[in-house]
């Protein structure tokens, strides 16, 4: 009687099914992740800290900087979250395990390369969906308002998608620069000036003109789609530019990034 399972013909050697690959790959870059104290420290902590100290300071009222109120303040965290752990984390992690060969020594393993990339955005996606779920439950105490399951699930959208943005803009920052060191530079700096960007020039107190612009950079769309998400009765065409800026944004950092990658520093 025939084994049931036959050996692979000669010649050729078995395959490791993809399922294992790719649950290895997730295990070993959550574990990563779980052991970076700065990583989860920029994406978790900072993040309710804004929205704690500047809710409870600003309350249900608006001024000058915080125009929009409690959307204005809630999609400032999210935001800065989403795009700290990929401006400072992801693009840095990526650049550095480049540097030190892991990506070389993963290529020779079973493992095919799609599969060793997006194992490190599912991550970071999953981390930013955690970030959010904390934020909006933290914003009922802080705001003393109850947000319905199509809130959430609107506010979920808009993070998948915000995290989206930042990771392929971070991926474009890896694709065209191999230098750890610079690519670290590079990011902390275009995190400064998008952040000042999209916050300053976003609540108009720059002027109608830097407002504009504002509106089109990646913290200032964001800010604005989960303004807009959040009072969806005032939605209006600044909400819509922001998400086709939104899409926009990966859909050319991601060309870039999957463009002009390089799996090696040198």
């Amino acid at each position: 009687m025939a084994n049931a399972t036959s050996a692979p013909p000669a010649g050729e050697t078995a395959r490791t099914p993809i399922g294992l690959i790719y649950g290895s790959l997730l295990r070993a870059d959550f574990t990563v992740l779980l052991r970076s104290g700065r990583t989860l420290l920029l994406n978790v902590a900072v993040p309710i800290a804004i929205l704690v100290i500047i809710g409870l300071r600003l309350g249900n009222k608006t001024n000058a900087l915080t125009q929009g109120g409690p959307g204005f303040v809630i999609g400032l965290a999210l935001t800065y979250g989403l795009m700290a752990s990929s401006l400072m984390g992801y693009s840095i992690t990526v650049a550095r395990d480049r540097d030190a060969g892991v990506f070389q020594r993963l290529r020779v393993t079973p493992a095919p390369t799609w599969a060793i990339m997006t194992s490190r955005l599912l991550v970071q996606i999953v981390v930013d969906i955690i970030m959010t779920i904390v934020v909006a439950i933290i914003a009922v105490f802080v705001f003393g308002k109850a947000f319905s399951p199509g809130d959430y699930a609107l506010i979920f959208c808009v993070s998948v998608l915000g995290g989206a943005m930042f990771l392929a803009i971070a991926q474009a920052v890896v694709g065209l620069v191999r230098s750890a060191t610079v690519v670290n530079a590079i990011g902390r700096i275009l995190y400064i000036v998008l952040l000042l960007l999209g916050l300053l020039g976003s609540s108009g107190v720059l002027g109608s003109t830097m407002k504009g612009i504002a509106d089109w950079s990646p913290v200032g769309a964001m800010i604005n789609l989960y303004g807009g998400v959040l009072n969806l009765s005032s939605w209006d065409w600044t909400d819509t530019n922001g998400l086709i800026a939104t899409v926009g944004y990966i859909v050319v950092g991601a060309f870039i990034g999957i463009r002009w990658f390089r799996w090696e520093s040198r």
